[in-house]
């Protein structure tokens, strides 16, 4: 896997808002992943050989086909095995880990893009009870050679696209309190004070509770 901090700082694409990145037209399958044999090495191998996964293309088809759900806890990605489903960041983690383990180049990814009805269904009703248009989230996804790989929903479901106001590479154990706090929370803040809807935070985040804790 390619090294998520080469130089002591996460490797980071800012864009402006509003442009489509390549990452928004994801595929949303395996294909493009390696078809390399895994070999007897760490834990997570082993989970995935115990389940009949032969390859790492192998892996991210089992992975694909699982349904979308949280986990027990969202920085547990072991746990998608465990409990037969994952999200975005712990489908993800988990094919990283594995990659890790196998030394083969692929990187972790982690967008900021803003979450509307159309690009999420479903949280339109959310975002008009709260009077909102949008609202920035996190959606993580796999890198390989230049092509960006989502195996978040299963098969035969719609592929979305979304417009990342913010890219970087992550590594599997940065899902939990990395991903919440710093891009997303970040963001987020800019996003509110950019429409009025709290007042601008002075001295830098220092107001807000959460960024205290």
């Amino acid at each position: 896997m390619a090294e998520p901090d080469r130089n002591g700082e996460p490797e980071t694409t800012q864009y402006p808002a509003g442009v489509v990145d390549v990452a928004a037209n994801m595929l949303t399958s395996t294909a493009a992943l390696p078809e390399r044999h895994l070999v007897p090495v760490g834990e997570v191998s082993a989970a995935f050989r115990a389940r009949g996964c032969h390859t790492f293309r192998d892996a991210a088809g089992l992975l694909w086909n699982l349904p979308y759900g949280r986990n027990a806890d969202r920085a547990d990605y072991r746990l998608v095995l465990v409990e037969g489903r994952g999200t975005c960041s712990t489908k993800h983690a988990l094919l990283a880990a594995l990659a890790i383990e196998q030394r083969i180049a692929i990187e972790l990814r982690l967008g900021i893009y803003q979450m509307t009805d159309a690009n999420t269904p479903g949280v339109g009703r959310v975002l008009e009870r709260a009077g909102l248009p949008s609202i920035p989230e996190a959606h993580c996804w796999l890198r390989h050679l230049g092509v960006d790989v989502d195996v978040t929903m299963p098969p035969g479901l719609p592929a979305v696209a979304r417009s990342f106001l913010h890219e970087e590479t992550i590594g599997p154990d940065q899902i939990g309190a990395y991903k919440a706090r710093v891009p997303v929370l970040s963001y987020r803040i800019k996003w509110l004070v950019n429409i009025n809807a709290i007042p601008p935070l002075a001295p830098a985040t220092k107001s807000c509770p959460a960024c205290r804790r």
